[in-house]
């Protein structure tokens, strides 16, 4: 895996699942990370091929809960997130899922009280120590590329040696989100503080925060000096901001999202979360658009939503027809 001057899909909760990860490569993006999955949820998995969407699954055992889903197509650009606090377990689920992906990633940036509570995400940011096991053991452990994503801690100096730690363990690349864990989204992202980091390491840094249009990716590249950047909220709004020809119509490639997840038989919670980010971005759940998403059921549901059921019907009564020719 390569990491100089990639545009990379960050990885989103409930967002980051196969269809949305085809749409932004669809779409020019160089990288697409999953969105985070916990190792304890993995190791309750077995892996299945699913010959009936030409898809690799990962399931639940004893049920037909899909918990992560990737296909031949992405293989060389998907990036699994794990969230872990502990070196040998995430070891062990990694080991289930790295010949189906190109890289794996520990998640040390997530504020959420579902990652921090269990001592993941940013709660690794205080305990270098742990992060320098899982990174090491990993590292030592894995043919394919290791990698993490932090936020900034309180001082530049502190981000920036922990920084230099993490690039000893031999990671390939270090993603930097330019925010603190007490910044809300609104706040902006300190660039200058992804700077100082990139200046400090040899490695490649993707840099993440404030990125919303095609040009950001530039302006962020020059104003830090990282070797790639990564979109997170300005590609859930419209995946098309990859695109070196301009964005799209956000309406377009939302029905091109709607049509990739009946392909790929998304989870409809999945889906529907995502469209609903889509819509209150330029318009409001209030209107009827909105309210159909929230009674939504299933993908037939959305299929009629969306004037797709034509698509919906024609995949599933051509399963294995179509996927010859994906």
């Amino acid at each position: 895996m390569d990491y100089q001057n990639k545009l990379v899909l960050a990885p989103m909760v409930r967002v980051g699942t196969l269809p949305f990860r085809l749409l932004a490569a669809q779409y020019g993006a160089d990288i697409t990370y999953g969105e985070e999955i916990i190792d304890h949820k993995l190791l309750k998995c077995e892996r299945r091929v699913n010959e009936y969407i030409g898809s690799t699954d990962f399931v639940e055992k004893g049920t037909d809960s899909v918990v992560f889903r990737t296909c031949h197509q992405e293989r060389n650009h998907v990036v699994f997130q794990m969230g872990t606090s502990d070196a040998v377990r995430a070891l062990t689920a990694a080991k289930m899922v790295c010949k189906d992906v190109a890289a794996i990633d520990i998640n040390m940036g997530c504020p959420k009280s579902f990652s921090v509570s269990g001592g993941m995400g940013a709660a690794l940011l205080s305990k270098p120590e742990l992060i320098h096991d899982i990174l090491t053991m990993l590292k030592r452990n894995l043919d394919v590329p290791v990698t993490c994503k932090i936020r900034l801690l309180k001082s530049s100096q502190d981000t920036v040696e922990l920084a230099r730690r993490i690039e000893k363990t031999g990671v390939s690349a270090l993603a930097v989100h330019g925010r603190k864990v007490a910044d809300r989204p609104r706040d902006p992202a300190k660039w200058g503080e992804i700077a100082d980091i990139v200046a400090a390491l040899s490695i490649p840094v993707i840099a993440n925060g404030d990125v919303f249009e095609y040009d950001d990716f530039q302006r962020i590249k020059t104003a830090t000096g990282a070797s790639s950047v990564m979109a997170a909220r300005g590609a859930l709004w419209n995946a098309s901001i990859f695109s070196s020809q301009g964005k799209l119509h956000w309406e377009d490639v939302k029905r091109e999202y709607v049509r990739k997840s009946i392909f790929w038989e998304n989870d409809v919670k999945s889906t529907k979360h995502t469209l609903k980010e889509m819509i209150m971005h330029y318009s409001s759940l209030e209107l009827p658009e909105g309210k159909a998403i929230i009674k939504s059921e299933t993908l037939a549901d959305i299929a009629k939503l969306y004037e797709e059921e034509k698509y919906y019907q024609f995949v599933n009564e051509n399963r294995f027809l179509v996927n010859g020719s994906r």
